[in-house]
């Protein structure tokens, strides 16, 4: 039953603090979080100015006003979402250092978040 959980894992990576989980970790740390904390709040900024500029090409006062609301709504969420890629680090460093050593081994986890 073991044998299915270990499809496509290399077993020579089990000795990176990994598990095995190395290629996953990589894929999360250098693929996803790259796209969330740089193309999300591009997007974010961008469709607010598209926003902005229908509302003052339409020339209505209330729309402008609106417009400049949501965009400047969308510029704080694009900056929270840049950090958020920082601050998970740094949950994982304190989770990986904060748990009781008796209990569990995380220090594993910690060298390979850091290392990948």
């Amino acid at each position: 039953m073991l044998d299915l959980f270990q499809i496509g894992v290399n077993v020579n990576a089990m000795d990176d603090g990994c598990g095995g989980l190395s290629s996953i970790v990589k894929i999360i740390k250098r693929g996803v979080f790259p796209i969330v904390q740089i193309g999300i709040p591009i997007l974010l900024i961008v469709f607010g100015t598209i926003d902005l500029g229908k509302a003052v090409i339409s020339s209505d006062d209330k729309e402008v006003k609106q417009a400049q609301s949501r965009l400047i709504k969308r510029c704080i969420y694009a900056v929270a979402i840049f950090f958020i890629t920082t601050i998970v680090s740094i949950i994982m460093s304190l989770v990986a250092t904060g748990a009781d050593q008796d209990e569990a081994n995380t220090t594993g986890w910690a060298e390979c978040w850091e290392n990948v």
